[in-house]
């Protein structure tokens, strides 16, 4: 994604999107026969489940069925057709020549008309796109791209450079100009819009990156495209691997990443997916997914979008199946593996996840980020040796420690922490820090431990006012600082932030147990055994619930004012 829309726009858009091909609502009262209609009604509701619970392979099965039967119905045709269409089937491009209203259906077929090589037909259909919607956003696009495949590059950047020039989406168009002049052999044109594409977009992305770089290293700008690959290397972010190799970051340099024009449009499909994607309107960016598939069949970038989306909606079979469509060859194939054993994680496929991770190191010896999520698995299981283990690995593998290195620490010192090592957890807290300081998560973390030991008391609230400034609605830290004043004795404080704090975490355990501590030493001891019993109901540790079952029974101890007031 190289450009973002407003959250209430990209709805516009996805409404639009879908409003032929994913209507509400069940079919009209227009099916023959009562008989044949509930049979086609049956079997056209549960393709619709299917299409709610996000298997489009079953959705395809029964709404192709349900239109198989009545081939008339409107509402059965359209939903065959997106079902069709987010599963990849061959029948998408049939049924789009029956819906000259639906904009899924128009797009489908100017990259049909452009796939075939008619381009002249393909300019037709893109100028007789509708102007709302996101026909209305991928129209100039689409057209330059057209204009292009009719080696009309004049024509096509004449289209774009009023859009490059002005407008919210200057770096889209400008992008897509670079990419246009870098294909006919304009590396100066290309390098001028590349670089507006750059200045228009604070925080790059991955694509964007790849290519930017290809473009400016064939403009002779090999410095500044070698740059651009150092910072896309750097960190800890997933990645950061498609330039973890001195062949992978030879590759973003000579590699032209967009190679015709039925390439561009797809890469027009996929920038809008990817744009819609974070916003929430999933389906119509896997419907845009899939549209740049059928021009692209093994575009790495929309095969992760589209794994990423299964994911996301817990069908992570269907997500390694889309992963297992990636080259080999593909710059993203590092990231692919990490997103394999992500999934295998998360279907708590533990060995094949380990072994996924470990071939990863082991195939990218300097590369961090393979033991980092091998250590976040450790971690996640409680093995907090073995987590401990795997981040030390992967920070050896960090010659200098950046800023964006800090989540490594912050992970360690809490494996350290749980494993029992407090010097060395301590140690990794104040590294993390370094880092990045006012990192309020680690402050967070590092000065609640202290209220926990009762030691460094004054510095510790110190600390967490300053991470409840921060990040003011987050529950835990709230509670933390809570707990450091009931600790240091300010029971009046304690209750304020306590309360504010289950406020914002309502069915945390350890929150409501803190604020029934809290009214208890205030002499509310019926609120008390109230928050006590509430704590004991949302699932507290074993530890905990030994403790909370004991004061519900006897209530607090003497009050340990003294002893809070110590400070190591």
């Amino acid at each position: 994604m190289t450009w973002s829309v407003p959250p209430r726009r990209a709805l516009l858009l996805a409404a639009a999107l879908l409003s032929g091909c994913a209507a509400a609502g069940t079919p009209s009262p227009g099916l023959q026969g009562i008989a044949r209609a509930e049979s086609v009604f049956g079997t056209y509701l549960s393709g619709r489940f299917a299409q709610s619970e996000t298997d489009t392979e079953a959705a395809a099965d029964r709404l192709l069925e349900a239109l198989r039967r009545d081939p008339d119905e409107p509402e059965v045709l359209n939903r065959a057709f997106a079902a069709a269409l987010l599963d990849g089937r061959a029948e998408a491009q049939r049924l789009a020549r029956r819906l000259p209203q639906n904009q899924a259906a128009a797009l489908l077929l100017v990259g049909s008309e452009a796939l075939a090589g008619r381009w002249a037909q393909a300019e037709q259909r893109v100028r007789a796109l509708p102007r709302q919607g996101p026909a209305q956003l991928l129209q100039p696009l689409l057209l330059a791209w057209v204009q292009q495949g009719l080696g009309q590059t004049d024509a096509a950047l004449a289209t774009l450079r009023p859009l490059a020039e002005a407008g919210r989406l200057r770096g889209l168009h400008a992008l897509h100009m670079a990419l246009i002049a870098d294909l006919a052999g304009r590396p100066r044109e290309a390098e001028r819009a590349m670089r507006t594409a750059l200045a228009e977009t604070p925080e790059p992305t991955l694509r964007l990156l790849q290519l930017a770089t290809a473009v400016l290293a064939r403009s002779g700008r090999d410095a500044e495209a070698m740059r651009l690959v150092d910072g896309l290397s750097r960190g800890l972010s997933d990645y950061a691997l498609a330039a973890g190799t001195e062949a992978a970051r030879r590759a973003l340099l000579e590699a032209r990443s967009v190679a015709s024009p039925v390439e561009g449009i797809a890469e027009a499909y996929h920038a809008l997916a990817a744009a819609l994607r974070p916003q929430g309107a999933n389906d119509a960016a896997l419907i845009l997914a899939r549209l740049a598939l059928r021009l692209r069949p093994d575009f790495g970038p929309t095969l992760l979008l589209i794994a990423e989306n299964y994911a996301e909606e817990r069908h992570p079979e269907s997500a390694l199946r889309v992963l297992g469509q990636v080259p080999p060859g593909d710059a993203l194939a590092p990231v692919v593996a990490l997103r394999r054993a992500a999934l295998f994680d998360r279907m708590d496929r533990v060995p094949e996840a380990e072994q996924a991770l470990r071939g990863l190191a082991e195939a990218l010896p300097a590369a961090p980020q393979p033991l980092v999520r091998l250590g976040d698995l450790f971690r996640a299981r409680s093995r907090f040796p073995e987590a401990v283990t795997a981040y030390d690995q992967a920070a050896a593998r960090i010659p200098e420690a950046r800023s964006s290195d800090w989540p490594l620490f912050y992970a360690r010192g809490i494996a350290n922490e749980r494993a029992g090592n407090w010097p060395r957890a301590e140690a990794d807290f104040q590294r993390a820090l370094e880092l990045a300081p006012e990192q309020p998560y680690v402050m967070n973390y590092l000065a609640y431990t202290w209220v926990e030991q009762g030691r460094d008391l004054p510095a510790a609230r110190r600390m967490l006012e300053r991470a409840v400034e921060l990040r003011p609605n987050d529950g835990n830290i709230v509670d933390s600082l809570g707990w450091a004043l009931f600790r240091m004795g300010d029971i009046p404080g304690a209750i304020r932030w306590l309360e504010r704090a289950v406020e914002l975490e309502p069915r945390n355990s350890v929150i409501n147990d803190h604020l029934g501590d809290a009214y208890w030493r205030a002499g509310r001891q019926q609120e008390a055994r109230f928050q006590w019993s509430r704590a004991l109901g949302l699932e507290p540790e074993p530890d905990d619930l030994a403790k909370i079952t004991a004061k519900l029974r006897d209530g607090l101890p003497e009050s340990p004012a003294a002893t809070a007031q110590r400070t190591d």
